[in-house]
């Protein structure tokens, strides 16, 4: 590695650790994530869900009567669109929960990271038009 590329890495990085206003824009772009990811867990719950549990209304019927494995193997080999939606809406919902998790426990990782300011610097490139910047742009003056 040269000498210019290690100075362009440096300025990189030390201008993402510096600059407070980027870092805030960061956050901002990660609490954005966030919200939109649980909107979509929640439409995905009230549309697919929704529409899996009224199609195994029955069967829940009868696991509520009399719960065996049984039943739930017999409702999965005979039921498998529903089921297939109830799985799509705990996955999505348990990637989100697991997502959010690892950047509340450890933070956002260095890679992420970078990403996130080349999505903040495409946000700022766009202006006004791109949906995102008046929540991640936008200095609100208090």
């Amino acid at each position: 590695m040269n000498s210019d590329n290690s100075d362009s890495l440096a300025e990189s990085s030390s201008e993402v650790l510096i600059d407070p206003l980027l870092e805030r824009q960061v956050q901002r772009l990660i609490e954005v994530q966030t919200y939109l990811r649980w909107v979509f867990d929640i439409f995905l719950w009230l549309t697919v869900g929704t529409a899996s549990i009224w199609a195994l209304r029955s069967d829940i019927e009868l696991w509520i009567a009399a719960f065996t494995w049984a039943a739930v193997r017999i409702t999965l080999a005979y039921n498998r669109l529903p089921m297939m939606g109830l799985g799509i809406c705990v996955a999505m919902t348990l990637a989100t929960l697991v997502w959010q998790s690892s950047i509340i426990l450890w933070g956002v990782n260095q890679r992420e990271k970078r990403s996130l300011v080349d999505q903040v610097k495409k946000i700022k490139e766009k202006g006004k038009s791109h949906p995102l910047w008046r929540w991640v742009c936008e200095e609100k003056i208090s």
